[in-house]
């Protein structure tokens, strides 16, 4: 048998790390026919009764395991099995063409009878109900040269067919997760494998014709299954191994078929990673803890049920979000999660966190600890705007502590109009000079911060000022200045819907 290996094709992949899951085995290379054919007996017993025949209609909604048009013929439904589950066998006719997902010789599976109505068919050709998200045998555009399907080899084709067994459905569709990094790859695979066998189990046991779907919602799903993986627990793994994470959420059916795709670069990863470190876990996991979705209550509901149990995250949904646009919602992101400015749109949502919110009663939450690496990491920010950034904050904390200056606190915070912001800075400086003590604002270490130029402000001034509050907060409330002056903090809200 030929060594198998990982291609970068998202369900090629998935189905080998399923397989290779499914045989206890670390890596595709290891397979042998032997482990092929272990699989191929489970999926040829299991495919065409439920729960499977239920769940894979999403992924292949025309194919032999789900038909109800084979399910009267026994003996095709045999057929069709023998040739999608058996086709690596070395006994299987190929033809003159090479599958084009592992470059060897095509499988001469013959699933295609030429009709009156049609062209005739090239032998072994694949269509939609093989393969999600093709097209059907009626149409030849963008085939070469006209012929409709695609070629593939019989080890691709099992491959294929493995894919929803190291996948989770979510919301009703596929959700297929690959990776460039081996180990998180078969990881994603293995788990949602041991997930599916599990509720398998349990539908059958129960005569159910459905497996439950997971208890997250897809995005959360897709990021606290990440954090369980070995390549994120593992401190020694370095920068210089990055990966990344890509997620298809898709549905096969021939009423609509469709595809989302989210995707998570190395650099969230990374700063993810970094947050699971001795020296960040114990903030990260408050700030994620007051993320999770609430219990909806009913009227004069005192207590939580005991068995409520949250389903989404809102830090990991907004971090998806995050990476669609970081330069607009970066500053969105910091001012909700990590300066506990509550969003007005949610409040009316008593189920999501975000709308309660508040500095005044969360001070502990807001952390420059956790707010560097992400400037580094996923803002790309030089490493000297930072520093100048957390040396601006000490000395504006240091002046609002030793001054008692209660009212350029509150101006600082609130002020959302960048002349007013720098009169501001510039008056409470001038007097601090005037009273003895050298400026806490110096002209280079300003411009660093807020300005691209003299009398020219950056376009991100706003940023710059939350990245200032956040360090002030922190060492004001570390100071116990905070715990006597709460009147100096104001409520504000996000107004915006991010």
């Amino acid at each position: 048998m030929q060594k198998l290996e990982y291609t970068g094709h998202p369900l090629i992949d998935v189905g080998l790390a399923t397989i290779t899951a499914f045989a206890n085995k670390d890596g595709p290379e290891q397979l042998i026919e032997a482990d092929l054919d272990t699989i191929a007996d489970y999926m040829d017993e299991n495919y065409t009764v439920n729960p499977l025949r239920s769940y894979l209609t999403v992924a292949f909604p025309n194919s032999g395991f789900t038909q109800p048009a084979y399910f009267v013929k026994p003996e095709k439904q045999e057929i069709y099995k023998a040739k999608v589950l058996r086709a690596y066998r070395s006994d299987t006719p190929t033809t003159d063409e090479r599958g084009i997902f592992l470059g060897i010789p095509a499988a001469d599976v013959s699933f295609n009878v030429p009709k009156s109505n049609k062209p005739d068919l090239k032998p072994g050709r694949t269509f939609r109900q093989h393969i999600p998200l093709l097209t059907g045998e009626d149409v030849i555009n963008f085939h070469p040269y006209g012929d409709a399907g695609l070629p593939i080899s019989g080890l691709a084709l099992l491959a294929i067919q493995a894919a929803p067994l190291g996948s989770a459905k979510c919301a009703g569709r596929l959700l297929i997760v690959h990776s460039e990094n081996p180990e998180v790859l078969r990881f994603f695979a293995g788990k949602f494998l041991e997930e599916n066998r599990r509720a398998i189990g349990l539908a059958q046991a129960a005569n159910s014709k459905k497996m439950p779907e997971p208890h997250l919602k897809y995005r959360t799903l897709l990021i606290d299954t990440l954090l369980q993986a070995r390549a994120m627990q593992v401190e020694s793994i370095s920068d210089r191994s990055p990966f990344s994470i890509t997620a298809y959420h898709l549905t096969n059916s021939g009423q609509g078929a469709m595809l989302a795709i989210y995707h998570l670069p190395s650099q969230v990863i990374l700063y993810l990673k970094e947050m699971l470190s001795a020296k960040y876990s114990k903030a990260w996991e408050q700030v994620v803890r007051r993320a999770w979705v609430k219990e909806k209550t009913e009227r004069g509901q005192k207590e939580p049920s005991p068995d409520f149990k949250p389903n989404r995250n809102w830090l990991y949904e907004d971090l998806f979000r995050l990476m669609g646009n970081v330069s607009e919602y970066a500053p969105r992101f910091i001012r909700t999660y990590f300066l506990r400015v509550a969003l007005d749109y949610v409040r009316k949502d008593k189920t999501d966190p975000r709308g309660e919110y508040s500095i005044t009663h969360e001070p502990h939450l807001v952390s420059w600890k956790l707010i560097e690496p992400f400037l580094r990491r996923i803002m790309l920010m030089e490493p000297e705007r930072i520093e100048n950034i957390r040396i601006l904050g000490d000395a504006l904390a240091e002046y609002v502590k030793r001054q008692n200056d209660k009212r350029f606190f509150r101006t600082f915070y609130i002020e959302n109009r960048y002349g007013y912001l720098r009169n501001a800075l510039i008056k409470a400086n001038t007097m601090h000079v005037k009273r003895g003590n050298p400026p806490f604002l110096t002209f280079d270490n300003y411009l660093s911060v807020f300005e691209d130029g003299e009398d020219l402000a950056r376009v991100d001034w706003r940023l710059a000022r939350d990245l200032v509050l956040i360090r002030m907060v922190e060492q004001l409330y570390a100071n116990d200045w905070l715990g006597v002056n709460e009147d100096a903090l104001p409520e504000t809200t996000e107004e915006v819907e991010n």
